[in-house]
């Protein structure tokens, strides 16, 4: 079989694109274990919502709060952002694990979400930014 050919099947295989994020995932891991984001002077990008009007947006902490479980610190990962680690890590773990399961079983993921369920997360997030930015 020629190679292009070959190259084009396996870039098409409905487990390309997660183990490919995996990968992404795995790198991203590696650098971050070796960069603190608590301390200045890395490379890791600010987040723009906080840099232009200095509230917390609801992923604001999640950049320390993977640094910390990489390190096996939970109580600092929890002080990060722990809305985001008690739900968004759960479930960005499950929907993950299911897209690759499914793409090396051959097959497609694309989960669905009923309006419901969107209207749930929006609000969550929403109702987070808002008591994260509280003066207290």
């Amino acid at each position: 079989m020629p190679a292009p050919v070959l190259s084009r099947r396996l870039t098409s295989h409905p487990a390309a694109p997660p183990l490919a994020a995996l990968g992404a995932g795995l790198a991203g891991a590696a650098y971050l274990w070796h960069t603190n984001p608590h301390e200045g002077g890395s490379f890791l990008p600010r987040c723009p919502l906080n840099w232009a009007t200095g509230l917390e947006c609801p992923a604001c902490g999640g950049t320390r709060m993977a640094y910390d479980l990489l390190h096996a610190d939970i109580a600092a990962a929890f002080q990060d952002n722990a809305v985001l680690l008690v739900l968004g890590v759960p479930l960005g773990a499950w929907l993950g694990g299911r897209w690759l399961v499914e793409g090396l079983r051959g097959r497609r993921y694309r989960p669905r979400f009923t309006r419901w369920q969107g209207t749930v997360v929006l609000g969550g997030a929403v109702l987070w930014a808002v008591l994260r930015n509280l003066p207290f």
